[in-house]
């Protein structure tokens, strides 16, 4: 992945952020209880036990597989029956955990109270639960999925970009925090349906111009704090691949579960 623009390197202040880290207690983003990491042992583990990566789940969408009454899972070709009747714009989806529990109490301090330490502790639990995932992936490029430039003045910050500065990635990842954009909307999607939601994001996202050519041919991440419909996601990759670009993939904090993306 050659190219004139430099990619984004993680500044010093992060391993100093750690080492205070190891030195200050701290408190758990899931449970406050103080101790040395971000999260402490017991929610580590309770949280690998229901990781989405560890139960049967469409690697399209990253939604989980229909399981009859049987045991059997309703799987087609390795996809679920929704992205079989619309292959979407993206490849592959992995996400972490499903949009509920203390993991959603998380996000929702960083997203909306502006606990900008709760960014470092979601990148730190990506890094623990997902790790084996990682370790093969070929050469790509992470995109944190970006705010409107209204959005971000007022909000103060992008919970995707801040949590993708915390990730430990593997030297073969590129982070390009600039080069996808967003036009600002006042639609709302949080009550919306899939199809209203599709209408209200064509033509939201655009390129950086000058990262044009150097994505095409290549491999992108997209990284998001939730997926709820993937429509969001999916009209990013439709820009993506306009682009040439030829393999998009998501990266998602928190999934919503089926039967609620259904409604």
């Amino acid at each position: 992945m050659n190219g004139s623009c430099a990619e984004y390197t993680q500044p010093p202040m992060k391993n100093l952020l750690r080492l205070i880290g190891s030195l200050i207690p701290t408190s758990c983003i899931l449970c406050n209880r103080y101790q040395a990491n971000t999260t402490c042992e017991q929610c580590l583990q309770l949280l690998g036990q229901q990781a989405l990566n560890t139960t049967p789940c469409c690697p399209c969408c990253g939604l989980d597989l229909p399981i009859t009454t049987g045991g059997k899972i309703l799987v087609h070709d390795q996809h679920c029956s929704h992205c079989v009747a619309q292959l979407p714009y993206f490849d592959l989806s992995l996400s972490m955990a499903r949009y509920e529990g203390l993991l959603k109490t998380a996000v929702h301090q960083l997203k909306y109270h502006r606990r900008l330490a709760y960014a470092m502790g979601l990148a730190n639990l990506w890094n623990s639960l997902m790790k084996n995932s990682l370790m093969q992936l070929p050469p790509a490029y992470l995109l944190p999925v970006p705010l409107s430039r209204q959005k971000l003045r007022e909000r103060g910050f992008n919970q995707c970009l801040e949590i993708t500065r915390h990730l430990t990635l593997p030297k073969q990842l590129k982070l390009l925090p600039h080069a996808l954009r967003r036009h600002h909307s006042n639609f709302s999607q949080i009550s919306a349906n899939r199809n209203d939601r599709q209408r209200a994001l064509n033509g939201l996202f655009y390129f950086e111009r000058r990262y044009i050519d150097r994505l095409a041919g290549q491999s992108v991440i997209v990284f998001d704090d939730v997926m709820t419909t993937g429509s969001t996601l999916n009209e990013i990759a439709k820009v993506l691949k306009s682009h040439g670009v030829s393999h998009v993939s998501n990266w998602v904090i928190l999934r919503t579960p089926r039967q609620l993306v259904d409604v």
